[in-house]
């Protein structure tokens, strides 16, 4: 149910002149696949993704999730954004509980899978604290362990540790990559970040500027699970230094 089949998608916002966002867009993702997306600023990554979601409408071509097309959005698909977006006046538990206690399910359905993705997240501890108690990426832990606590196969994260500093950010994409060898989610990963997508993801797809395109597809051939020592290998700046260059040919020139 988490296979995400993209073909010939284009998406064009009405205006004038009407804005073309995504263009031939063509993507293949297995289950349990770990993907990231890359690409320059207003390129369409969070468009895809919101399509995936089922929060934009497609202008053409062919989007299915699990074989279904034109899905409303549901919990299948968890989207973690670059904020928590959490409720400021409900425990973490709360938060985490929010999904399925707002679906009308029974708590003997969800709270033994809640606890264990409260443990998974590191958030025993934190339970009964509210939002503004905890730090940025403690509230991520939240926001993620609310996803996972909704039983979804495919996690959409919209640059989720962009706004984090550089140790709590490391912090989390350890800890994900923990999640994902544990669960084995299908994941789709934006980011801007080239150190993070090739640490992160099974594939990184590199997307033109806009309309945006997948111009290029890198596998990441490197062992799992990894630690943060595998950024520092020689096989790891080879694929980093492979992106630069395909990113920067979509950038603008600078003047001279």
């Amino acid at each position: 149910m988490s296979h995400i089949h993209i073909d010939r998608l284009f998406k064009t916002y009405p205006g004038n002149p009407p804005v073309r966002a995504l263009e031939n867009v063509q993507l293949d993702i297995a289950p349990g696949e770990f993907v990231a997306l890359l690409g320059p600023s207003g390129c369409g990554k969070s468009t895809l993704l919101n399509a995936v979601a089922s929060f934009e409408k497609i202008s053409s071509g062919t989007l299915t999730v699990g074989g279904k097309f034109n899905q409303a959005p549901g919990p299948d698909r968890g989207v973690v954004f670059q904020e928590a977006a959490l409720f400021p006046w409900l425990t973490v538990w709360e938060n985490i509980i929010f999904g399925p206690k707002a679906q009308g399910l029974s708590p003997a359905d969800y709270e033994g899978h809640a606890l264990e993705m409260l443990g998974i997240m590191g958030l025993s501890d934190f339970k009964d604290h509210l939002p503004i108690q905890l730090s940025g990426g403690m509230r991520q832990r939240v926001g993620i362990a609310r996803v996972l606590t909704l039983g979804s196969k495919i996690l959409l994260m919209d640059e989720p540790f962009g706004a984090l500093d550089a140790q709590t950010r490391l912090s989390m994409q350890e800890l994900l990559l923990s999640v994902w060898d544990r669960l084995k989610p299908t994941i789709i990963f934006v980011t801007h970040d080239i150190d993070e997508a090739l640490f992160l993801a099974d594939k990184v797809y590199v997307m033109s500027a806009r309309p945006g395109r997948i111009e290029s597809m890198l596998e990441v051939k490197l062992p799992r699970p990894r630690t943060i020592e595998v950024t520092a290998t020689p096989a790891f700046n080879a694929m980093k230094l492979s992106i630069l260059h395909k990113i920067r040919g979509h950038l603008p020139a600078v003047p001279g």
